[in-house]
């Protein structure tokens, strides 16, 4: 076999070769500091519903857990910088905003394809046994990229990159081989921080800690409920994640075009009008988005978001698009109309619309009734 350093340059060669964009080498042996974090997150609860999280804490924060073998993390980035700043288009009420990495196809898909590439050509080259992972596995990718010299975790918890800013996805394969790690990459946020002001909800405790309960992201795509009644107006038009945090950053000066072909925006998730988005039934929400990673949160979450937005336009014409919403078999959609067109309306034209609907069989759907009758 060839010198460890040959072997490192051989394989970041071939990985930049495949289109990733960032390549780095960490030891995979267990960090204390991170598990000492990431049980304080656990703990104080800040996970919210992500209960996959706590399940698999240990094998997060120890890479030889999940697989015995692993010697050697190979850390890898692709850009996906997008070509236009996507704050702006938070001023646009009546349009949704879908977070830059969810515009396109799946980044599960592209990544993990790469990765599949690259470990099968580090298998034939060098006889190694290997494993691929993207961000569906207990991985802690962010650590792991700073560890590999990739980027640091900046104070919003994301990885920033002095070559490419905040837009960087992550995949690693860990290797049954010790090769000599790369230097680490240290903290560059200095006293900046723009990503913790710029939050419309308040997520960041402290820097360098997120409470998820609080994040748009989280509470767009991992919360499963209706959200909480006082994030709601916070949310605004986003429908999808969230990019403030990372679309602030200074070092985003830096950032380039992501030229992922796989990864290209499709054309009508920039911005699209709030009120084309609410007649899906479940087969045309699937078949509408195929391919992309919004089709995981399913049709009525969906629609859920899209009622908050629409509930934060301030355009009472766009409640006729949301009132058939209020018959939806959907308790989860129902509700959120009911709050969208309290909005819209305010408690005397929500009334007008009461009848027999207030009377819901579903609980928090009435208590949505009872609320927006009230005090919209």
């Amino acid at each position: 076999m060839s010198g460890a350093a040959e072997i490192k340059d051989r394989i970041r060669a071939e990985a930049f070769a495949l289109g990733f964009d960032s390549a780095g080498f960490a030891a995979a042996t267990p960090d204390p500091r991170l598990r000492e974090r990431l049980e304080l997150f656990l703990g104080e609860g800040q996970h919210g519903d992500m209960g996959w999280l706590e399940a698999n804490a240990d094998r997060r924060a120890d890479p030889q857990i999940l697989w015995p073998d692993a010697l050697t993390v190979l850390s890898l980035g692709l850009n996906y910088g997008p070509a236009e700043d996507p704050l702006p288009l938070l001023d646009q009420r009546e349009r949704g905003v879908i977070s830059v990495y969810a515009q396109g196809r799946d980044y599960h898909d592209v990544v993990k394809k790469k990765l599949k590439a690259l470990g099968g050509w580090i298998h034939r080259s060098f006889k190694t046994e290997l494993k691929v992972f993207v961000d569906t596995a207990p991985v802690m990718e962010k650590p792991l990229a700073m560890r590999a010299g990739i980027g640091w975790q900046g104070k919003h918890t994301n990885l920033v990159s002095r070559d490419w800013g905040s837009w960087l996805f992550l995949g690693e394969i860990y290797l049954a081989i010790a090769l000599p790690p790369d230097e680490p990459e240290r903290d560059r946020c200095g006293s900046c921080r723009s990503c913790l002001d710029i939050c419309p909800t308040a997520a960041f405790p402290a820097p360098y800690r997120l409470d998820a309960r609080r994040c748009i992201s989280y509470l767009t795509i991992e919360h499963k409920g209706p959200i909480p009644r006082e994030m709601r107006p916070l949310i605004g038009n986003r429908i999808y994640g969230c990019d403030d945090c990372l679309a602030v950053c200074p070092w985003n000066k830096f950032a380039a075009v992501g030229r992922e072909a796989a990864l290209a925006p499709w054309p009508e998730l920039n911005g699209p009008a709030l009120a084309s988005l609410l007649g899906f039934d479940d087969a045309g929400f699937r078949a509408a988005f195929s391919g992309s990673p919004i089709k995981r949160i399913g049709r009525d979450r969906f629609l859920r978001n899209v009622l908050v937005a629409l509930g934060n336009s301030a355009d009472p014409a766009l409640a006729r698009d949301v009132e058939p919403l209020l018959d939806d078999a959907s308790p989860l959609v129902r509700g959120a109309a009911v709050w969208a067109l309290a909005r819209l309306l305010g408690p005397g034209g929500l009334g007008r619309l009461a009848s027999a609907r207030a009377d819901d069989p579903e609980a928090e759907v009435r208590e949505e009734w009872q609320a927006g009758l009230q005090a919209a």
